[in-house]
């Protein structure tokens, strides 16, 4: 039969592996290479002709420590370098020992395979005593005509240690030594001081200024040699008398940089850096550049975005709310509603504040109908723009009221008149108010736009008064 691969490609499968000489036998077919190794004693080659085994991976682990082997010396050697004897111990990774024929193979167990260690049981070795050098002859027993100088040696090199031989022969020797009476020397006077080695005082250490004499008066005899004069042959003052060197500003080094300073996002991480190495001393010269360096760092976490309210929709059709009476043109309420969603929430952000998805509200159906309305109040003046000029001018505006306040009508339409009046002067002083004339306004909503024409009269004498006309926009 023909094999259909299905979720991986296609492996010949066989059912015997040999774990030895990593051979596959037994051909069973092309299958899924899951499907074959559902048997973990079964073996598949791959598209690369490798047999290799379905078995699970199998790690290499340690067998025991052998015995310690005996120490590479009897007795610890210290005639030069010191040379302690060692002893060695194995193990071997055959506890298991790492599969081969896996895929992948086996790990290799961790660690070494010996261990070496020092032999400190053992005794030291014996070291024999050999002479040092003779020292220098010392100085002649007199000091003027013949005498014996003193030389010595030691046994120490080396000392006889652990059990070894001592030194054979003498420890010291004596020579003929003739001598003649020296001639100390003494001091001349001194000389006068010399330039000072700056002409300012440098930051750290002032500049300094010498003076010297010579062992000359008389000088010590040489042969026999004399004692030289005590005392130094030259002397050194600070010349704290100069002024001060100016000190230029150095940086110092930049700072670690802040951590950022956000949770989400991307931020600001800063690091700085002060002038003092040096600071600028006595007139130096400030530093240059930046104290200041930043580095955006990025959180790669997205911010939580919170939810916002959509704008409301449109109101449904006014309509009673109980069965289906007919509400048009009658003072008689009815309902409407208008829903809104919380949008834009991602990221775990907070969900729109307040629970409100659905407004609701009386209103009536007056469309193309005939009302009555009132004027409301008049909003406060504008400033007058320009501020001043024969052109200067202010309005303000109030609202035609179809209805009560808080009932709403189905047209949504809303009439506003706007006055305008002309400031005269470059005071501001214009007309104190203006004023309506008595009257009630009527709108007919049979008509799309409808004009009023306003009467005003106003407190003062010479500025003039534009009327304005409204224009009411109304849903039909």
């Amino acid at each position: 039969c023909v094999c259909v691969c299905v979720h991986a490609e296609c492996v010949r499968c066989f059912a015997r592996f040999d774990q030895v000489l990593g051979e596959c036998n037994d051909e069973l077919g092309d299958v899924d290479e899951d499907d074959c190794c559902q048997n973990p004693r079964y073996g598949y080659q791959d598209n690369n002709d490798t047999c290799k085994y379905c078995g699970s991976v199998l790690h290499g682990g340690w067998s025991g420590w052998s015995n310690w082997l005996p120490c590479s010396g009897s007795c610890i050697s210290s005639m030069h370098d010191i040379i302690i004897p060692t002893k060695k111990r194995s193990r071997y990774c055959s506890n298991p020992a790492p599969s081969n024929d896996t895929v992948p193979p086996g790990n290799r167990c961790p660690g070494d395979n010996f261990q070496v260690e020092h032999c400190s049981e053992v005794p030291n070795c014996p070291v024999d005593g050999s002479w040092g050098a003779w020292s220098p002859a010392r100085k002649c027993s007199v000091t003027c005509g013949e005498g014996l100088q003193l030389s010595t040696r030691i046994c120490d090199l080396p000392a006889p240690k652990y059990g070894g031989r001592t030194c054979l022969g003498p420890s010291t020797r004596t020579t003929v030594c003739q001598n003649t009476c020296p001639v100390d020397g003494f001091w001349s006077g001194w000389s006068s001081w010399g330039e000072c080695s700056s002409s300012c005082i440098p930051q750290g250490k002032p500049p300094t200024r010498t003076r010297h004499r010579s062992c000359s008066n008389p000088a010590p005899s040489s042969s026999p040699p004399g004692r030289g004069c005590q005392g130094d042959k030259r002397q050194i003052e600070n010349c704290n008398h100069l002024p001060y060197c100016p000190v230029n500003g150095d940086w110092g080094s930049w700072s670690p940089f802040s951590s950022c300073p956000v949770t989400c996002g991307v931020g600001l991480q800063v690091s700085t850096r002060k002038c003092d190495s040096p600071a600028p001393n006595h007139g130096g010269q400030p530093c240059q550049g930046a104290t200041r360096q930043t580095n955006v760092c990025k959180t790669k976490v997205h911010c939580p975005v919170d939810g916002m309210w959509s704008e409301w929709s449109s109101w449904t059709p006014c309509k009673f709310p109980f069965g289906g009476r007919v509400i048009h043109c009658k003072h008689l309420g009815g309902s409407q509603t208008r829903e809104r969603q919380c949008i834009h929430r991602a990221h775990n952000g907070s969900i729109c504040s307040g629970d409100s998805l659905t407004q609701r509200r009386v209103c009536y159906d007056v469309n193309l109908c005939y009302l009555k309305g009132t004027w409301e109040g008049w909003e406060p003046w504008s400033l007058c723009n320009p501020s001043c000029g024969e052109t200067s001018s202010r309005s303000r505006r109030r609202y035609f009221g179809l209805l009560p306040k808080g009932v709403s009508v189905s047209t949504g339409g809303k009439c506003w008149l706007s006055v305008t009046d002309v400031c005269w002067d470059n005071f501001n002083q214009g007309p104190e108010f203006l004023q309506q004339t008595e009257g009630t306004p009527e709108l007919s909503l049979n008509t799309r736009t409808h004009v009023f024409v306003l009467t005003i009269s106003l407190h003062g004498d010479e500025p003039e008064v534009s009327h304005s006309l409204n224009k009411c926009p109304l849903q039909t």
